[in-house]
């Protein structure tokens, strides 16, 4: 009998320390999810950073793109159709990621751009065109310059802010918070300073969905 009682007490005990045991480290886990996203909100957003939608939409989702990225050049239309089917909840910021070779020449095209107002107009043109200059081996970035002029940008001033070397210092602070955050491949996006885990588009949405 009393070994029995003693079998009883030693299995009740062991039940509530892994219960409470579980309990602690599902905390842990939440409070360290918390302290990431925390951390993330201050790193992905600059204020200089390229950003569209309402500012007080529920949802923030940060991207990390390089414009010579084929795979961030097929989810921009599709981030475009979610933001559409919730307008006003869902607010969209950029940050660059230029790791394709030639890329930084294209990010300071796109800024310089962006000084003429023309920031969507050069992004839209850059993923439409971007099989005729976006060879990963051998980019052809000068063929980038045709384009240009027939979304209305003015090739002289594009020229001269180019130059800017406050453009340089806008790539390097967006490597910077990128690596910070462990967005290491294009596209990396974040949802409410949550990283996407597992990458893809259902996946995309779900994790937007559940921050909705």
């Amino acid at each position: 009998m009393k070994k029995q009682k003693l079998v009883i007490f030693t299995t009740i005990g062991l039940i509530a320390f892994f219960m409470i045991a579980g309990t602690l480290y599902k905390n842990k886990q939440s409070s360290d999810i918390e302290s990431l996203t925390k951390m993330n909100e201050q790193l992905l957003e600059r204020p200089y950073s390229w950003s569209t939608g309402n500012k007080d939409a529920k949802v923030h989702l940060v991207e990390f793109f390089d414009p010579a990225c084929e795979t961030c050049a097929y989810f921009h239309p599709l981030v475009k159709d979610i933001m559409k089917e919730n307008e006003g909840k869902i607010r969209l910021t950029l940050r660059y990621a230029p790791y394709h070779n030639g890329s930084q020449y294209v990010v300071k095209m796109l800024e310089a751009a962006r000084k003429q107002g023309k920031f969507t107009e050069t992004l839209e043109m850059l993923f439409a065109t971007q099989r005729y200059w976006a060879s990963h081996g051998e980019p052809n970035l000068q063929a980038i310059w045709q384009f240009l002029p027939k979304i209305g940008v003015d090739i002289d001033r594009l020229m001269v802010d180019m130059k800017d070397p406050e453009l340089d210092k806008i790539v390097m602070q967006d490597l910077a918070d990128a690596k910070e955050v462990g967005a290491t491949k294009t596209p990396s996006y974040f949802v409410n300073g949550k990283p996407l885990q597992e990458f893809g588009y259902e996946q995309l949405k779900e994790l937007i969905y559940s921050e909705l």
